[in-house]
């Protein structure tokens, strides 16, 4: 039997929704809310996306489950007044600099102050004006215009179960803060940047490094050399009304020489060579008899953090292998240093990231020679988003351009490390005797792709089964490390990425829901596909650099020992 409800007057089926909210949704009506995400508990605390039922109660459509027969009405005039009134006294206790604000024109505030067309506040603002905390390299925090949907807080705790911010006080003193009010950047925050990817308002917003970009373009006496990370080809273009996943690598190469940048590169040299260096490692950890914990991925600057401050006797564990970034960023800085002298310049080491992460990967001591980073700035999508608008680019108007040479070759196995599983994908590619198009099709369906934030795979090397997990989402990699102390479950390689569903969604890129997010992963594949060369192994420049530049200096540019004192102690 068909259930169905009743919404404003029309007969609308559900089936499994699992609240009011979502059926409505299916109906096509658009209600407003601060508080709601579908992946994130219910918290129901902003009340904007309440509905009035027939005998006139008032109920919130997201904690409300459905019920077969059930008459609700969506536009009523005691709905219009709540939401209005809800609106006032948000507006009431929020600062309103929106024209400088880094959300101005994508504030869901202010959006919904602009569709219920609230001319003016008639509440005056009683909230003492609170410091901003900028001592992150990856967010900035403003508690003035914070509105507590509490998005950011379950966000920190249930996804990634990171836990560094929550609710402190009560009433009126009530907000958003972490333990015992220290700075962001002294708690065991990893810096992915999630709590300000749904953050409604302009309260939690990415750390802006333009301005000092912008100063290395404009100086006569700086080489500024960009690369670009896999997966912001496959987010950026949607800011511009492409489709999710579209590949606008070319525009932005195009868009970037318009910038004035000198040398454009892109991160899957890096990654191909990432693969080279953790390849090994995972042969040589087999080799080791009584291992008792798996050979963890180190790509992801996040995952490094969560590991240090929750789990640091994993530390030995973790592939000493540098992150793409890092490891391409080393490579330029050495390509470019004869040069550099004898033309009496700098180079600066721009990379654009989906992630915000890696702001803090590039200040860390470890990164750096004679204190001099290996990458001086890291953008996000976003960030350069705004640099193109800046100056009036119209980017679906250029016509797609070439990476430089001489690093504008790179393989598929470097493209998909963007989406989780990428980077085990092109590492069974790698290690596997078996090198036909066959094989290389068989390793697509052992269970490394999918953006389940936990996938498990087996295959076969040298005779020998090797187990993989792939995780996605830093609650998923504290439930598999649980796992594996206890014995439940062996791995002997895993794929830990701090986004879930891998860089594609990282708090960097335009925001995006699951679908959004499997479209730009779809997107990684199809640009594998169309790229002749497969394997890391196969990129003809990965055996010249290994020949030339990184000769008998490979531990010293592609691998990494982290310091202990970038731990902090819980």
């Amino acid at each position: 039997m068909e259930k169905y409800m009743i919404i404003d007057g029309e007969r609308v089926p559900f089936t499994d929704e699992k609240n009011i909210l979502a059926v409505i949704r299916k109906a096509g009506i658009i209600l407003p809310t601060f508080c709601y995400y579908s992946d994130l508990s219910i918290y129901g605390a902003c009340r904007m996306c309440v509905v009035e039922d027939n005998r006139g109660g008032i109920v919130a459509s997201c904690s409300t489950p459905p019920k077969n027969g059930m008459e609700i009405r969506t536009n009523t005039p005691q709905l219009y007044y709540h939401r209005k009134r809800i609106l006032e006294l948000l507006l009431a206790a929020h600062c309103r600099d929106c024209t400088t604000c880094e959300k101005n024109g994508k504030c869901k505030l202010q959006e919904l102050a602009n569709r219920f067309a609230i001319p003016s506040v008639r509440f005056e603002n009683t909230n003492p004006i609170r410091p901003i905390d900028t001592s992150s390299k990856a967010i900035v925090r403003n508690p003035n215009k914070c509105i507590l949907c509490g998005d950011c807080v379950r966000v920190c705790s249930e996804i990634q179960h990171v836990g560094a911010i929550d609710f402190a006080h009560r009433g009126s003193d009530m907000e958003i803060s972490t333990a015992f009010g220290r700075d962001i950047a002294d708690t065991n925050c990893v810096n992915c940047g999630q709590c300000a990817a749904v953050c409604p308002t302009g309260a939690i917003t990415i750390k802006n490094d333009t301005h000092d970009v912008w100063q290395a373009i404009h100086s006569e006496d700086k080489r500024v050399v960009v690369q670009i990370a896999p997966a912001v080809r496959v987010a950026i273009g949607e800011a511009y009304g492409y489709e999710p996943g579209e590949n606008t690598i070319g525009k932005l190469i195009a868009s970037l020489r318009m910038l004035g940048v000198d040398a454009i590169f892109d991160t899957s040299v890096g990654a191909d060579l990432t693969i080279m260096e953790e390849s090994e490692e995972l042969v040589e950890s087999l080799e080791e008899e009584g291992r008792k914990f798996p050979l963890f991925t180190s790509c992801c600057p996040g995952w490094i953090r969560f590991v240090e401050t929750k789990y640091p006797y994993l530390m030995p564990y973790v592939s000493t292998s540098k992150s793409p970034m890092q490891m391409f960023g080393a490579v330029i800085k050495e390509y470019y240093r004869k040069q550099d002298k004898k033309e009496h310049k700098e180079t600066v080491s721009v990379a654009i990231m989906p992630c915000t992460a890696k702001k803090y990967e590039a200040s860390r001591e470890e990164f750096k020679k004679d204190g001099v980073p290996y990458v001086d700035y890291v953008l996000t999508s976003e960030e350069v988003i705004g640099m193109l608008k800046e100056i009036g680019i119209r980017f679906d108007r250029l016509e797609p351009e070439a990476f430089d040479m001489p690093f504008s070759i790179y393989s598929g196995a470097g493209v998909i490390f963007g989406a989780t599983g990428g980077v085990t994908e092109a590492a069974i590619r790698r290690v596997v005797a078996d090198k036909s198009p066959k094989a290389l099709k068989e390793i697509e369906f052992i269970g490394v792709r999918g953006m389940e934030g936990l996938k498990e795979c087996t295959f076969d090397l040298d005779g020998r089964k090797v187990r993989i997990g792939i995780v996605s989402g830093l609650g998923n990699a504290d439930r598999l490390i649980q796992k594996i102390e206890s014995g439940e479950e062996h791995f002997d390689f895993v794929e830990v990425m701090a986004c879930a569903g891998g860089c594609v969604a990282g708090a960097g890129q335009p925001f995006a829901r699951s679908t959004e997010k499997r479209m730009r992963a779809e997107g990684l594949y199809k640009n594998d596909k169309a790229l002749q060369i497969k394997r890391s192994e196969e990129n003809p420049l990965v055996d010249t650099l290994y020949s030339d530049l990184l000769k008998n200096r490979e531990h010293e540019l592609l691998h990494v020992h982290y310091l202990q004192k970038n731990q902090v102690s819980q």
